[in-house]
């Protein structure tokens, strides 16, 4: 039971935080690490021990979860010599990435957990920002069995729905499904609001018409609101998507597939990234058309 057990979590960006936040409001007992520490002060203050490095974190903990930005943030939590993970990690434990990475680092962190009698899970997540806090995230696991169904009181914390799909990379393969129905619905919400600005509608009763129609999305919902709102905060950053669609694209062509919506969702985000938006939110997109 996770009553019992200490975990420890790495990353404390927009989900990585909240989501260790409502671990530590459950009770759970937790070990932090960022690379910025100062982001993990006002959970320190909720009861978090700090770690000065993910060695650390490796080991005081039983199980250790890692959010950080980029896959090659991922190989250096895991694989640095000195602080890394596996330099730090004894026999029995559970690491599980939820960072939207690549399937290939994903056997990678699996294989070499394995030869350390580790379990391991590759798990990213969807549901942004507002997901994390209110736990209504989706976990998508690739890896070990046993220890998916370990792991499973951990995710109640964290998730509404989380599920199984196989050896290690399975769960980055269904992010990457994930994130080209998401570049779908984020073109399709900017391009029916610019459409609806220039037909002179009113934006809110728009929104609020297709959302009980076929024409809702998740995307709809969520970033809609916040557009009209010029709320353009990042619950997903612009340059985390950028990454993702490349991976999937990347990923797609080892496959012999074309994805044309895809690619040309990556070019529009490329561009708005050009822009300087980089460090916004999905949702910034509109700013191509809107000033």
């Amino acid at each position: 039971m996770i009553e019992n057990k200490m975990i420890g979590f790495i990353g404390l960006g927009v989900m990585g935080h909240a989501i260790a936040d409502n671990l530590l409001t459950d009770g759970v007992s937790l070990v932090v690490y960022n690379r910025t520490a100062k982001k993990a002060d006002d959970l320190v203050a909720k009861g978090a021990i700090y770690a000065s490095t993910p060695r650390e974190v490796a080991q005081q903990s039983d199980i250790i979860m890692t959010m950080v930005g980029y896959p090659t943030d991922v190989e250096s939590v895991y694989f640095d010599q000195e602080t890394g993970i596996f330099s730090g990690i004894s026999a029995g434990k559970i690491v599980i990435d939820m960072t939207t990475s690549t399937p290939t680092l994903a056997k990678k962190i699996a294989e070499k957990a394995n030869t350390l009698s580790v379990l391991a899970l590759d798990a990213p997540v969807s549901g942004g920002d507002i997901g994390a806090k209110n736990r209504t995230l989706t976990v998508m696991a690739g890896g070990d069995q046993l220890a998916f169904d370990q792991v499973a009181d951990v995710f109640s914390h964290i998730a509404k729905k989380w599920q199984y799909f196989g050896s290690a990379g399975s769960g980055q393969h269904v992010k990457m499904a994930n994130q080209i129905g998401i570049a779908g619905t984020m073109t399709a919400l900017t391009e029916l609001l610019v459409y609806a600005k220039a037909a002179g509608l009113p934006l809110p009763d728009v929104l609020d018409t297709l959302s009980a129609g076929g024409a809702n999305t998740w995307s709809l919902t969520n970033y809609g609101p916040r557009i009209l709102k010029a709320d353009y905060s990042p619950g997903f950053f612009v340059k985390h998507f950028i990454k993702d669609l490349k991976i999937a694209l990347d990923e797609a062509q080892k496959m012999g597939l074309t994805l044309p919506a895809t690619q040309n969702a990556l070019t529009l985000y490329d561009q708005l990234a050009e822009a300087g938006y980089e460090d916004e939110g999905t949702q910034a997109l509109i700013k191509l058309w809107w000033s």
